[in-house]
């Protein structure tokens, strides 16, 4: 199943948004992912994406687990942890999953990999429910 946004001009999986990175996610067993290939427009120093793209990609992929399900959450705390360099046109993966609620808090972690697996990047983030979307 592909989870639609609902807000079609999100700059992490809008479809309208022309500048976004149109990110498509898909369940993959317990996990939600979705792959991208970064360009040089996303790139920070010559050849590396900028880390704030890779700490988007992540945040994205956590909060679409919400989302995807419904449930409209904001961030209030994300932490990321950059392993190796994001390399631009590279082909990434990124997958993310809960690993708690607790009334209107959740924890969700996420991970961005390259082509072979290894991981590039992790991150961890409490999100918080404002309402329901569904």
């Amino acid at each position: 199943m592909i989870w639609l946004s609902k807000w079609s001009w999100c700059f992490g999986c809008g479809e309208d948004n022309p500048i976004g990175l149109h990110l498509k996610f898909k369940e993959s067993g317990e996990l939600l992912c979705a792959d991208f290939v970064p360009s040089k427009e996303h790139q920070g120093y010559d050849g590396i994406v900028h880390g704030g793209i890779v700490a988007t990609l992540l945040d994205e992929a956590m909060g679409k687990v919400l989302s995807g399900k419904g449930v409209m959450a904001l961030t209030a705390t994300l932490s990321v942890k950059f392993k190796k360099p994001v390399r631009v046109g590279e082909r990434l993966r990124v997958c993310s999953k809960l690993r708690k609620r607790t009334g209107r808090k959740v924890w969700l972690e996420a991970c961005v990999k390259d082509s072979e697996g290894r991981t590039l990047a992790e991150g961890e983030s409490l999100y918080i429910v404002v309402e329901n979307v569904q």
